[in-house]
């Protein structure tokens, strides 16, 4: 049960003041766990076949975990980003349906791995036969986004440029952000940094239109934002000042919990602490913009 939704909870929906004291009865059930024909579940057909399943159900609200790209474990409080989309959401049939993919592709299982080539291989049909319209729809993508998308699209360029190392593992003039060895790198990377930003444009429209679809079937999409972010992400990489780290960007203290009732030794998360005195400093814009 939900209980007074806070409107800030919603996932950018827009929800009316009579709508914020009603109770509501929801389900949580994260995308992954989604049935299909990939790794995991994803933002196609059955994730709006289980929006009708709530609409039927009576329920309005679908509470779901963090969306964003995960670590190498999996894990969605772990990401490498805290603005970005899981990539492994995407739902192919869309890329297929305006030309970027043969529609051969959806025959059988797609792994992880065939799934990041086929978004490559879309990144560059659309790159040669996008029309007018479309590449100035994902123009003013990059352009809204630009506060988070071009430091998370370096980082994970930068990340498997560097062996899939961690960022503070990185040469100093990268892991420092100098601004000459920034500019040289994204000359170097530059196709790669453009179908990174194509991912993000990719998953953001089928998010949206799986918002729209619930939102107008009085279904509510309820999100999870971690308090603490992971220290191998674009946000602390970009941020390192924010953060209570070391002049090598390693961590002085990390978060986690003491022993309790569930765990004798308690919890150890790894993720930094925030420097609150320097977030107070330039009005908590990193939060105002998470």
């Amino acid at each position: 049960m939900v209980d007074n939704l806070p409107e800030n909870q919603d996932m950018n929906q827009d929800t009316s003041q009579d709508d914020r004291g009603h109770r509501r009865a929801g389900i949580l059930l994260h995308l992954t766990s989604l049935p299909g024909n990939a790794a995991t579940g994803d933002l196609g057909a059955d994730a709006f076949r289980f929006v009708d399943f709530l609409q039927a159900a009576g329920m309005g609200v679908w509470q779901m975990l963090p969306i964003g790209p995960t670590q190498e474990g999996g894990s969605p409080y772990q990401t490498t980003s805290v603005h970005a989309g899981n990539p492994e959401l995407i739902n192919l049939v869309p890329l297929v349906e305006e030309g970027w993919l043969p529609p051969e592709i959806l025959e059988g299982e797609i792994t992880t791995g065939a799934k990041d080539d086929l978004l490559r291989q879309a990144w560059h049909a659309f790159s040669i036969r996008a029309g007018a319209e479309l590449r100035a729809e994902l123009d003013r993508f990059i352009d809204d986004e630009r506060y988070w998308l071009d430091d998370y699209a370096l980082f994970r360029a930068l990340h498997q440029a560097n062996g899939n190392r961690s960022w503070w593992e990185w040469p100093a003039p990268l892991r420092k952000r100098e601004s000459g060895a920034l500019k040289r790198v994204e000359a170097q990377l530059g196709e790669q940094l453009a179908e990174i930003r194509f991912q993000q444009f990719n998953f953001y429209r089928q998010w949206m239109r799986l918002k729209q679809y619930a939102n107008e079937r009085g279904v509510l999409l309820f999100g999870d934002m971690p308090i603490f972010v992971a220290h191998d992400s674009a946000e602390v990489w970009a941020h390192q000042q924010m953060f209570d780290l070391d002049q090598e960007g390693h961590t002085r203290v990390v978060a986690g919990v003491p022993p309790d009732y569930f765990s004798s030794t308690g919890q150890r998360w790894g993720n930094p602490l925030y420097r609150w005195d320097r977030m107070e400093e330039n009005g908590f814009s990193f939060w105002i913009e998470r």
